[in-house]
């Protein structure tokens, strides 16, 4: 029951969601919204429940989440205490035992400089099931060590190809060591408490017996701070979107950390393009890039390029 995403409904629910639960290995996200059917999306496509909470392709006989439904099971995550997650909220998520996060959408609270202070009228939810795919990792690391040394390395992938999975699991190989390589102390910052999945500060996932974890902190910050408390060897964060986090990732580099990354992209071009810096600038950052991408519906590692520019694509 501890990872089940029963945990997520108030009993009183839990008989209409049991077939759900019954499928949690395959469903990435549900999507509640007040006054529309539930929405799932199990291996990659889109699902309603039927009254008896089956499957079914067609919304036809999928009842409508009513806004009662909606905040009880919101009230029921929140452990019945919604102040105590306030700040949770106001960030648009909150994560829950197991490592699943739930995505919060309603009406917005300004403070007066036009920050979010919280959010209410809430009437939507994303519930993000937590997979952890140990093993997912074992392709790419003798990839990411040359002679026994970590590569900085950067993940580059669309969404939903599984690039914060390899992470993860990176992670988890690296901190306790493997063939390619001895254990070494990992900094995680996990800033949308996605790799860890935290929950009151403890890792849900398993990241590893060296591996200390910075949750709900900005990256940019983060770093920073691990940096000047933990001493780690590497230093790993999800999702690189600003010139201010690869800057921070630039000073870890310079006192000496390895770095694991992931950036949304189609390929290095898109990426470099979207942050408008030059090869050069990756070059000096990265020595590995890892491209993920999709083949028919799967997963995959499409190629891997080392900053010298040697291109390799699978299988060679």
């Amino acid at each position: 029951m501890e990872n089940s995403i029963l945990q997520l409904f108030p009993m009183q629910y839990r008989p209409f969601w049991q077939r759900a639960a019954d499928m949690q290995e395959h469903i990435q996200e549900i999507r509640l919204r007040a006054g529309q059917p539930a929405v799932l999306y199990r291996d990659g496509r889109e699902f309603f429940l039927t009254g008896r909470g089956e499957f079914a392709e067609s919304r036809a006989d999928s009842p409508v989440v009513t806004e009662r439904e909606l905040e009880g099971i919101l009230e029921h995550i929140c452990h019945y205490s919604p102040y105590a997650f306030e700040e949770e909220i106001r960030r648009g998520f909150v994560t829950v035992a197991g490592g699943h996060r739930v995505g919060v959408a309603g009406q917005a609270v300004l403070e007066a400089d036009g920050s979010v202070r919280t959010l209410k009228n809430i009437s939507f939810l994303n519930i993000r099931v937590a997979h952890q795919r140990k093993g997912a990792a074992e392709g790419v690391l003798p990839l990411v060590y040359r002679r026994g040394v970590l590569q900085n390395t950067l993940i580059i992938s669309p969404p939903g190809c599984g690039k914060t999975t390899l992470l993860r699991d990176l992670i988890r190989l690296v901190s306790d060591g493997n063939v390619w390589g001895r254990g070494m102390n990992v900094g995680v910052v996990d800033e949308r408490s996605e790799l860890a999945g935290s929950f009151l500060g403890r890792p849900q996932n398993d990241v590893g017996m060296r591996t200390d974890v910075l949750d709900g902190c900005p990256k940019e910050t983060g770093m920073l701070m691990l940096l000047r408390s933990m001493s780690p060897q590497v230093i790993a964060v999800d999702e690189l979107g600003s010139d201010g986090e690869l800057g921070a990732l630039g000073q870890a580099a310079a006192c000496g950390c390895r770095i694991l990354a992931t950036v949304h992209g189609e390929d290095r071009r898109d990426v470099e393009r979207r942050f408008g810096l030059k090869t050069e600038f990756w070059d000096r950052m990265f020595d590995l890039f890892i491209v993920l991408g999709r083949e028919k519906g799967c997963c995959t590692v499409r190629r891997t390029e080392e900053s010298r520019g040697g291109l390799r694509d699978k299988g060679e």
